[in-house]
Formats: C-alpha cells, sequence, structure tokens
C-alpha cells in the first residue's frame, strides 16, 4: 500500500492535467456548435466547451431564432461584479471572435446569445471560481464594412445595422473630388455589386441601393478624367471636363467652346444641349461650319442659322458615343482703299477702316494704344508713297513738343516699335547719338538711352545709384565736342545731395557723354597699392598709438573725432594729454598739442583743432624714451625710491604725488632727510623735507614746493650720523678681536 499511493496520486494528477487541456482546446474550437442543454452542460461543463455535432444541424438553430444568432461586428456585454477588467464591452472581430482577459480569443460567431454565454462561462470558469453572477449581454446588432477608393479616409468602419451606403460613406470621411459615382461597388464574397450612386441621388429611390451586411466591402472609383500622377486639383475645372464614366456611351464637344469634353449621354439630346453643356461656344468660333459624328455619319450643323429662323428640324439628335466639333473662325486679310495699318508694341495690330475725319489718334486709340512696352519717342509712320516720318508721341502728351500729331492717309501704316530692354545683351539697339555710358562705382553701369529732358540724377536712379565704395564727392563728366576733343568736368555730387542746391549748378549731359563715378581707396592694410588711387590733397595721415594708423580719405564736412572713429579709436598705450597735430597749409608748418583727455572730461568742442587735408596727427606712447623729454619739463628722482627716474610734472603735483609715482620710498630710505634741489625758480639751492616727521603729523604748508626741472634725491639710512658711529664702532670691535686673536696666537708660540 505504501508504494501504490505516490503512483496513484501521479495518475490522478495526470488525469486533472489532461481534463483542463481538453476544456481549453474545446473553448478554443472553431467548429460552430448545435443546441445544449442547460442540463448536459451542468453535468459536463468540461465537455460544453467543445464545439458540439458534427455541423449538419444549423449553428444555433438558426431557422428559429436567425435575428439572435451572433455575427461579426456585434458587441457582447460582459458584467461580473468584482472583476473590473470584464466588466466593458467586446466586440466579435472579422474572425468571429472576442478576447476575453486571461483567456484569449473565443469564437462566438454562429451562436445565439445563450450559447456564447455559456462558453464564455466555460472559458472563464478555468480562471475564476464564482460566476453565479455572470451576465452576457448583446448591445445594438452592427455591422463591419470596409470602404475604399476615392474616398477621405478609407478603412474599416462599424455601422448599425440597418445603416446604408451613404452612412459608410459618411463615415470615411465623405468622397472625394473626383469620385465617379454612377459605378460605385459592392464586394461581398467574390460577387461584385455594381450600383448607380448618382442615379439614387437624382431619385432618391432606395430600391436602387445594396444592403450591406458585415466583412462587405464598398468601393469607390475614380473619374477616367483624374490622372496618373496624384495631384491637387480643382473639383468645378474637373466638373468642366466633362461626367462621361465610358467613352462609348458619352458625347465629346471639343474645339471653340469654353468647356471641351467628354459628357455623360441623356435620352433626347440634341447638338444644342452638347454646345450648352461646354458652357457654350467662345467669340472665334464658326458656328455655321460646326461638325457632328453620329453613329459613324459626319454631319454639318449651322448654329446661326438655327438661332435666326428658330426651326427645331434643323436640330441634329445625338446618340451615345458622338464628336461634337466646333471649328475656329478663320479671319481674312483686310484690303481696301481706305484702309490704314496699325503694327508694333499696341494693343491690337491690323488693318482698320479710315475715314476722312478719323485722326492719328483715332486709329491708335481703336488700335487699343500703346502696350507698356511701346517705345512711344519713336513712332514711325510708314507712307503709301514710300516715305518715312517719326513722330514723338512721349514730348506731344507731355506738352513738350509743339508738332501736330500727323495726318494719315489710306493705305498709311503707323509702326510702334519696341522699347529697348535694358537686360537685353545687345547695346547696338542704341546708336551713340542717343546713349550715354556710365562707368565705375554704380549699381549697374552700362550704356543707357539718353533724353535731354533728364538731368544726372535721373541717370544715377536709373542705374541704381552709386555703390558703398563710390566717391560722389568727386564724380567727373567727360563731354566730347563736334570736333572729338574731350572736356572733364569734376562735380561734388555728395555736397550737392548734403548742402542742396539749383538744379542748374548740376553739370550738363548730353547724348554722348560718359560719366565716371571713381572708387574710395581700399583699406591699405588689406592692398597697399590702392590708396595710391587717392590724391594726397584729399588724405589725412593719423600715426602713432592708434588702432588702424594709415592715409584717410578726408573732405570739410569731417572733424577730428571722425579720423579718430575711422583709425578704431586709440590704442591702450597711447597719450591723450600730448596728442600732436602738423598742420600744413602749403606755406608753413604749424604743430598744435591736444589734450584729448580732457576733452572726454570736459566736452569743450573748442579743445579740437580744425582739421584740414594734408594734415598729419600723431598720438604718442604713454611710455616714451627719456631722452626725448626734455629737462626742463621733468623732475629727477633718485635714491633710495621703488623706481627712480625722470617723471613728468605740472603745477598741480606736489612732492607726495611725484614720491607716489616714483614707487614710494624704500625700507632703507632716510626719510628724515629728503632733499629738493631747485632748480627752476632759485639756482643752486636744496631743501631738506622730513617726510617721517610729515607723517606723523601733517602739515601741507611745510611741503617743499616742486617744480619742473627740479631733482628730489631720496638718501639711504647708511649715509645717517648714527649709522656711521654705528659703523665706526663696529669697526673698532673687528679690531680689537682681530688684535686679540694675534696675540693669542703669539703666546701659544
Amino acid at each position: 500500500m505504501i508504494r501504490t499511493w505516490p503512483a496513484l496520486c501521479v495518475r490522478l494528477f495526470l488525469a486533472l492535467w489532461w481534463l483542463a487541456v481538453a476544456a481549453v482546446v474545446g473553448a478554443a474550437d472553431p467548429a460552430p456548435p448545435v443546441a445544449v442543454s442547460a442540463a448536459a452542460t451542468a453535468a459536463a461543463p468540461g465537455d460544453a466547451a467543445q464545439a458540439p455535432g458534427d455541423g449538419t444541424e444549423a449553428p444555433g438553430d438558426a431557422a428559429d431564432d436567425a435575428d439572435e444568432v451572433l455575427t461579426v461586428g456585434d458587441v457582447l456585454r460582459i458584467d461580473l461584479p468584482g472583476e473590473d477588467t470584464l466588466n466593458a464591452e467586446f466586440p466579435v472581430d472579422r474572425q468571429g471572435r472576442i478576447r476575453l482577459p486571461e483567456v484569449g480569443y473565443l469564437k462566438v460567431e454562429g451562436y445565439r446569445l445563450e450559447e456564447a454565454q455559456q462558453r464564455i462561462r466555460l472559458a472563464l470558469a478555468q480562471v475564476l471560481r464564482d460566476l453565479s453572477r455572470l451576465s452576457v449581454t448583446r448591445e445594438e446588432p452592427t455591422v463591419l464594412v470596409k470602404v475604399l477608393g476615392f474616398v477621405t479616409k478609407p478603412g474599416q468602419v462599424t455601422l448599425p445595422a440597418d445603416a446604408g451606403v451613404q452612412a459608410a460613406l459618411e463615415a470615411a470621411g465623405g468622397l472625394r473630388a473626383g469620385a465617379q459615382l454612377d459605378r460605385m461597388q459592392v464586394r461581398r464574397q467574390g460577387e461584385v455589386i455594381t450600383f448607380d450612386y448618382k442615379r439614387y441621388l437624382d431619385t432618391g429611390d432606395p430600391a436602387l441601393m445594396p444592403r450591406l451586411k458585415s466583412l462587405d466591402e464598398l468601393f469607390v472609383p475614380a473619374s477616367p478624367f483624374v490622372g496618373n500622377v496624384q495631384g491637387s486639383f480643382s473639383d468645378t475645372k474637373l466638373e468642366k471636363t466633362g461626367d462621361a464614366a465610358d467613352e462609348t456611351a458619352g458625347v465629346k464637344v471639343f474645339g471653340e467652346v469654353r468647356s471641351p469634353g467628354m459628357f455623360s449621354f441623356k435620352p433626347a439630346m440634341t447638338i444644342v444641349d452638347a454646345l450648352m453643356r461646354a458652357q457654350g461656344v467662345t467669340q472665334f468660333a464658326a458656328v455655321d461650319q460646326i461638325r457632328l459624328i453620329s453613329d459613324g455619319a459626319p454631319q454639318k450643323f449651322n448654329l446661326s442659322e438655327y438661332l435666326d429662323r428658330g426651326d427645331k428640324s434643323l436640330l441634329l439628335a445625338l446618340q451615345p458615343g458622338a464628336t461634337v466639333f466646333v471649328p475656329r473662325q478663320q479671319e481674312e486679310i483686310k484690303v481696301g482703299r481706305n484702309t490704314v495699318y496699325v503694327m508694333g508694341e499696341v494693343s491690337r495690330n491690323g488693318a482698320f477702316e479710315n475715314s476722312d475725319k478719323a485722326t492719328f489718334m483715332d486709329i491708335l486709340a481703336n488700335a487699343g494704344g500703346p502696350t507698356r512696352y511701346a517705345e512711344t519717342k519713336n513712332i514711325t509712320i510708314l507712307r503709301a508713297d514710300g516715305s518715312v516720318e517719326r513722330f514723338d508721341l512721349h514730348a506731344f502728351t507731355e506738352g513738350l513738343s509743339k508738332t501736330r500729331p500727323p495726318k494719315m492717309n489710306s493705305g498709311d501704316a503707323i509702326f510702334v516699335p519696341e522699347k529697348t530692354d535694358q537686360n537685353e545683351k545687345s547695346w547696338l539697339k542704341i546708336t551713340p547719338s542717343r546713349a550715354v555710358r556710365i562707368i565705375g562705382e554704380v549699381v549697374r553701369p552700362g550704356r543707357y538711352e539718353w533724353s535731354d529732358e533728364m538731368n544726372l540724377l535721373d541717370l544715377l536712379s536709373h542705374v541704381g545709384g552709386p555703390t558703398m565704395k563710390g566717391d560722389t564727392a568727386h564724380l567727373r563728366v567727360v563731354s566730347t565736342d563736334a570736333a572729338g576733343r574731350s572736356r572733364v568736368l569734376t562735380f561734388d555730387l555728395e555736397g550737392f545731395l548734403l548742402k542742396g542746391g539749383d538744379t542748374k549748378d548740376l553739370p550738363k549731359i548730353v547724348a554722348g557723354s560718359t560719366i565716371v563715378v571713381p572708387a574710395l581707396p581700399d583699406d591699405p592694410r588689406d592692398n597697399k597699392a590702392q590708396w595710391l588711387l587717392q590724391p594726397a590733397k584729399d588724405s589725412i595721415y593719423i600715426m602713432g598709438q592708434v588702432n588702424a594708423p594709415g592715409r584717410y580719405a578726408f573732405n570739410d564736412s569731417m572733424g577730428f573725432l571722425d579720423l579718430l572713429g575711422a583709425a578704431n579709436g586709440p590704442s591702450a598705450s597711447a597719450d591723450l594729454y600730448n596728442i600732436r597735430v602738423n598742420h600744413r597749409n602749403g606755406k608753413r608748418v604749424q604743430v598744435t598739442t591736444l589734450n584729448l583727455a580732457r576733452y572726454f572730461e570736459t566736452g569743450d568742442d573748442s579743445l579740437l583743432p580744425k582739421i584740414r587735408a594734408g594734415d598729419t596727427i600723431f598720438f604718442p606712447d604713454r611710455t616714451p624714451d627719456w631722452r626725448q623729454e626734455t629737462k626742463e619739463a621733468t623732475v629727477r628722482v633718485l635714491g633710495a625710491v621703488g623706481k627712480p627716474g625722470r617723471y613728468r610734472f605740472d603745477d598741480s603735483l606736489t612732492l607726495l604725488d611725484l614720491l607716489a609715482q616714483a614707487g614710494g620710498p624704500t625700507t632703507n630710505a632716510w626719510t628724515e632727510r629728503v632733499t629738493v634741489v631747485n632748480l627752476s625758480c632759485c639756482k643752486d639751492q636744496a631743501r631738506v623735507f622730513n617726510l617721517e616727521k610729515f607723517v606723523r603729523k601733517p602739515d601741507f604748508s611745510l611741503l617743499p614746493v616742486v617744480r619742473a626741472g627740479d631733482t628730489v634725491y631720496v638718501p639711504d639710512k647708511t649715509q645717517s650720523t648714527l649709522a656711521e658711529v654705528r659703523q665706526g664702532i663696529t669697526d673698532v670691535i673687528r679690531v680689537i678681536s682681530l688684535y686679540s686673536l694675534l696675540d693669542a696666537l703669539g703666546q701659544g708660540e
């Protein structure tokens, strides 16, 4: 018995495991079941999950209660108190299954609601114990339909069971522009049902629309007038090009009509109906020569005659597949004794009937007038006798010419030439007698047509004006007389624009002149050779401690600060107190000293020197060579100081300022005997100053006066009497010590 108990336990475990596997397999069995009684389900819950029967009986007794059989698209509502994951709606997918939490997919299609509930109960019994309060209900019946083709949002949509095609199209976002309405399709299990949606919209007859079922596909084809390449287009324009889907059943209208295209055929349709469908004929249509091909037989139709007589027997009936062509009216060449011709740049070229009262302006107005490209200054009249006459319409309209418009005779021709395009590559169209040349620093240099009512400012404006490098202060105008001699005139355009003046002061320009706008010199640091282009009489020289020394252009409108800004300002080591300006007026040289630091402190413009072309500005260094400073302008500081040397001095400084600039006395300085040697007022006179006593008890009246040219000497402590006494005592002690050492050595011997 002891040995058989483990074997029995193993067999029992295996039996229970196989039962569980059978229950899972039966729950996922896709085969449709037959009717299962509640007693059988309660007796064998594990077997009830399997699909009963062999399929010979209709699933769920559909013949008895077909409305309750579950189909694809239905939604089941499962409620089980205490289980939040189950209290939800579960739709039946395209495979007829629902997805239960912790169980997986379970097939319910083809079962009645109570049978589906039993299958759900058996499937959930594998993971849950208490299913006594489980309830399964079916929501409102729905259908799953795929909407494809020319719709806004193609894809699968869920609709109520009684929804139709229009609801499916609305759920897919509606139709796109270009959809073919009369050839829509419903595809169902390999069967294709074609219907005319446009006819339904026209009549409202529901019998024309197929009923949708689950898993149906609703396909919307595109119009044949939609191109093979996807692109945006106007639905209005597409509608005008025609609405026929079949070439054999449509009517093609083309030629001189407003909206050619292929249009759908309608019973009792005439040729006038087809022309109206194409938005009518154009103004160039030959309405008496319209062609019609219907049933393979060509015919002619005179629309003008029909409109004049109103006889309906003249109308031609159309058949499906007919072709209507409206030819273009051929214009005849007009010739006659009273004809004048207008050619060139006018709105309507052609031949016009002339009368004795018609003037030149009347004929030009009948031709639509000159276009914006017309050269109205050189209108040519070609006479019938071969002579040529020119007329300046522009000067006549501006009141600049007293010449009257020419009288026109029969056979004459008016030719309005084209205005010269400034972008034209060839300049030969403008003769030298009508052109001026502008070169140099302008936006568009070149050769331009000239008129005497223009001036220099008009020409510069036409070429885009000077560039940033243009030297408008030295603009040159080169004129050539009849003998071929050239004369050069220099004009200050910059001064004229800044100060103003009379336009009569502008240089006279005639056809054949050349205007030169010279270029300002480049930065000498970039190209040393370019500064040669700048004349010396118009230059200023800035040297010394500035950030950009060099040779700069100058005119009378500039000042000292303008030049300093052009040189990028003084450098960090510049001496702003002693700037020197050399003035050269051609006769003598005058030097001016500028204290720029005082100007920045006071803002007094009178401190700034007057600068003229040719002057030189020099910025010295704050630490110059001491040999450059004269002895009369400096003070010498000697002795025990931090930085002995020569220092620039003025009356605003004192001895304390001078010692501070020299680094102050050293630690060995004899501050009780600071000596000041005055050479400026009292020759060879020295004064002693006790700096240590002054520090303990300041009295500025005791400070000695120091002037430029004096000498300040700070002695060392080793030069004091006390230091000398100490040094003497030290020497005596050293001598005595040396004597004692020698005496001791003598006794030792």
